[in-house]
């Protein structure tokens, strides 16, 4: 099931506003470029239940029309360049894919 939507669940602490906010401005265009669409982001989300898994710093969400797509996007060499500026910037804790499932009958 490639056609299948995929959601891109993103977990990192900023450390460098800055270098950061580099790699944000060349991100969008990127996500586009693949077909992606962002969704939402927060800094202070709440934890409910159970062991912490993303404690603090940023959460964001975005998704692709497939796996292929995400998949593209993430090896694309122009997205792993700009990805220095992140790493350098705003180190990961995360970043998960989900297939966007029909829950089970």
């Amino acid at each position: 099931m490639d056609d299948v939507k995929v959601y891109m669940v993103v977990n990192l602490d900023i450390k460098d506003k800055d270098t950061y906010l580099k790699y944000e401005k060349g991100f969008f265009p990127m996500l586009k470029k693949h077909g992606g669409e962002f969704l939402t982001f927060d800094d202070s989300f709440r934890h409910i239940e159970g062991p912490e898994p993303l404690a603090g710093g940023r959460v964001i969400i975005f998704s692709f029309p497939s796996e292929a797509a995400a998949d593209a996007w993430y090896n694309d060499p122009e997205y792993q360049e700009l990805s220095e500026f992140r790493r350098e910037g705003a180190p990961l804790r995360s970043l998960s894919l989900i297939k966007g499932l029909p829950p089970r009958k």
